[in-house]
C-alpha cells in the first residue's frame, strides 16, 4: 500500500511513536505529499512545513485528466508502472530505471556512483516493487485503496488548504516539468505562506542537491513559530 492517505498517516504515526506532540515537516516528492497531508489534516500537530514542489495533494476520486504533452512525456514511468510489463520491468531493472529517473529529474546534478549506490540498496527491499506500483496505480484509479482511508481520501479530494506557516521551494531545473507560474491561484493553497523560492541550479532532489537551502528554510520557520 502506498496511497497518499497512508503515507500521510505514516507521518503522524511516526510522531506518535517518537512521543512528539508538535513538530515541523519537510519533504519532496512522496515525502512532500506526506508532509503536506499531515500539515493540512493535522494543523494541531504540525507547526510548520517546508514543501518542495508546492501543493502536491491529489484528488484520487475524480477521473485523471491528461496534461500537456511535454508533461505527459516526463511522466512516462508512471504510465509504464500502470501496466504488467512495467511491474515486470521495475522488478528486473530496479537500479537501471531509478538511475535513469534520477538523471532526468535532476539534469544538472552530477552525482557519483557511490551516492547512487547508498540509496540503491533500498531498492532491494522485498516490498519495494509492490509499494511503487500501488502508488502509481492507485492515484490513476487502477488499484484499490485501503477501506480505512476512504474518508481521508474524500477530504483530500477537496484540496484542503495548508494553514500552518509554510515555505515552498522549487528546483529551477526540475525535469518533471519545472516550477509553475507564480500566480494567486498557485499560492491559494497556502493560508500562511511565508516564502516561495525557485532555486537556481537545482532539479528535483533539492534536499540532496541544495541541502543548505532546505535547512535554512526550516530554521527560518522554526524561528518564526517558536
Amino acid at each position: 500500500m502506498a496511497e497518499q492517505a497512508a503515507i500521510g498517516q505514516d507521518v503522524i504515526d511516526l510522531a506518535d511513536a517518537l512521543g512528539l506532540s508538535r513538530f515541523a515537516v519537510a519533504g519532496y516528492d512522496w515525502g512532500g505529499r506526506a508532509a503536506g497531508i499531515a500539515a493540512a489534516l493535522h494543523p494541531e500537530r504540525v507547526r510548520a512545513a517546508v514543501l518542495i514542489g508546492g501543493y502536491t495533494i491529489q484528488d484520487t476520486l475524480a477521473p485523471p485528466q491528461p496534461a500537456a504533452p511535454q508533461r505527459e512525456r516526463a511522466l512516462w514511468y508512471q504510465w509504464y508502472f500502470n501496466t504488467e510489463r512495467g511491474r515486470a520491468g521495475l522488478e528486473r531493472n530496479r537500479r537501471g530505471i531509478c538511475r535513469l529517473l534520477w538523471e532526468t529529474w535532476s539534469p544538472t546534478w552530477h552525482f557519483t556512483d557511490a551516492t547512487f549506490e547508498r540509496t540503491a540498496a533500498s531498492f532491494e527491499n522485498p516490498d519495494f516493487v509492490d509499494v511503487v506500483i500501488h502508488s502509481y496505480r492507485h492515484r490513476n484509479g487502477n488499484a484499490p485503496g485501503e477501506p480505512r482511508f476512504t474518508e481521508v481520501e474524500r477530504q483530500l479530494a477537496q484540496r484542503p488548504k495548508i494553514e500552518v506557516p509554510s515555505i515552498v521551494l522549487y528546483g529551477a531545473d526540475d525535469g518533471l516539468g519545472g516550477p509553475p507560474a507564480d500566480t494567486p491561484a498557485e499560492r491559494a493553497s497556502f493560508a500562511a505562506l511565508v516564502a516561495r523560492q525557485v532555486v537556481a541550479g537545482a532539479g528535483h532532489f533539492l534536499p540532496r542537491e541544495k541541502p543548505g537551502v532546505v535547512s535554512s528554510a526550516m530554521l527560518e520557520l522554526l524561528d518564526a513559530t517558536r
